[in-house]
């Protein structure tokens, strides 16, 4: 099918994302002098959530399904707390994420922001079609500007928000300062990175111009990559004169992604900044923390107090908890109330395994970093044990120990690596 547009039209209007409805058709023939022949924007419907959307020709991942399930748990549990929710999508894409947070999670107002105009049709017919709310109600707004210029202008009117959502590409920390000026006091900001490189400590120099920390390989790199991300935060809000911490923490093997909410507020870093350096020893396996004032006295156990040429050292990073015990919780209360988490569909369970696993992960007795078990079993030179057999023996031990949502074969624990081994020797011998 075709449709027909007139010599009349001026040629400045001529624009295939203002001028090319998706809903109708899949080619469009224009008789403008000469007949020309433009595609329009192909349809591609989704659900998510029961809410569907048209992802148009927009980047999409259905598997960022789950971070942004947690953001809409996170906005509406502030909403239930405070009253009132509005919300910056500063990177909305095709504008899933907005649409969800304007429904699922009933905000007042959504301000949807792409720097890209050719989403806009797709956006506008997101939000009018699936979210049933009408532009003139005055609860969403879509707008195609750079992020910081968006954030900058909302701090000059004074226009704050309660929660700003930057999913941006990359090791991008450049908007963190402008998302601290245009947000309430108490708000939260959800950040992403997906450098995985400079988390795996390939490009320490790359890492150190972003988040203000050196980065060496370590194995335990994905965890590394959620602590150089809150780290840099914690920097960038500390100038301000703002401290931040995390609610949760959130690893994705897709891009990778790294995604973290913080919440945000007035007030001096405490003493125990939970900002400092960690190491790890090539040799012995054991990791530590170490702060400012030690950087000069660096020493593994293993090598009787001498410096030793087996031990890497990162930072400075976020050294402190990556979830609130008490937050994570009730986000997988209010996930069980609707029916996202528990038995029923596999992203129930996929969801409910998560919350619960970062609810074991908050752990004030865990330190930084996992153990894989790969690696156990590799020192030991022994089977990899049963990871759920490996975790009762530590605490039963008197150690704690949990699974990482981070990586499946690998457990957080504060047992030494040089206990790890001998326990899973016994647990070979039996």
């Amino acid at each position: 099918m075709t449709v027909l547009i007139t010599k009349t039209l001026a040629l400045s209007s001529f624009l295939p994302h203002k001028t090319l409805n998706p809903k109708k058709t899949n080619q469009c023939q224009c008789s403008f002098q000469d007949s020309i022949q433009i595609p329009t924007l192909q349809s591609n419907k989704q659900t998510e959530r029961d809410l569907q959307f048209d992802a148009g020709d927009s980047f999409f991942r259905h598997e960022s399904a789950v971070g942004r399930d947690l953001g809409v748990l996170a906005a509406s549990l502030y909403k239930k707390s405070n009253g009132t929710l509005r919300v910056l999508d500063a990177m909305c894409g095709c504008g899933v994420r907005s649409l969800r947070y304007l429904v699922q999670a009933e905000a007042d107002f959504v301000w949807a922001n792409d720097a890209n105009e050719e989403c806009k049709g797709t956006i506008l017919s997101n939000f009018e079609n699936g979210g049933g709310v009408l532009e003139s109600e005055g609860r969403w707004v879509v707008t195609h500007s750079d992020a910081n210029r968006i954030m900058a202008e909302c701090y000059l009117k004074r226009d704050f928000f309660d929660l700003i959502d930057i999913d941006s590409f990359g090791s991008n920390s450049s908007f963190f300062r402008s998302a601290y000026d245009s947000l309430k006091l108490d708000g939260l900001l959800y950040v992403t990175s997906t450098d995985g490189f400079s988390s795996g400590g390939h490009r320490p120099h790359h890492s150190l111009a972003s988040y203000g920390a050196y980065v060496r390989p370590m194995p335990y790199s994905n965890e590394v990559g959620l602590r150089m991300l809150i780290g840099g935060a914690v920097r960038d809000a500390s100038v301000l004169g703002y401290h931040v911490s995390p609610l949760f923490s959130y690893y994705s093997y897709h891009g990778p992604v790294f995604r973290v909410m913080l919440l945000v507020n007035r007030g001096k870093l405490p003493e125990n900044r939970h900002y400092g350096f960690i190491s790890y020893c090539n040799q012995c396996g054991n990791s530590q923390t170490i702060s400012w004032g030690d950087l000069g006295k660096i020493c593994c156990p293993c090598s009787n107090g001498e410096v030793s040429r087996s031990l890497v050292v990162s930072g400075p990073l976020w050294t402190g908890p990556l979830h609130d015990t008490n937050y994570v919780t009730e986000m997988l209360n209010l996930a069980k109330q609707w029916r996202w988490a528990g038995a029923g569909t596999v992203t129930g369970l996929d969801l409910e395994k998560l919350l619960e696993k970062m609810i074991g992960e908050s752990d004030p007795k865990l330190p930084f970093g996992y153990i894989k078990l790969d690696q156990v079993a590799k020192r030991a030179k022994i089977n990899s044990p049963p990871l759920g057999v490996m975790i009762t023996s530590l605490i039963k031990e008197g150690y704690a120990a949990t699974r990482s949502h981070i990586a499946s074969n690998a457990i957080k624990t504060n047992c030494p690596m040089t206990r790890c081994i001998k326990i899973a020797r016994e647990l070979q011998q039996l």
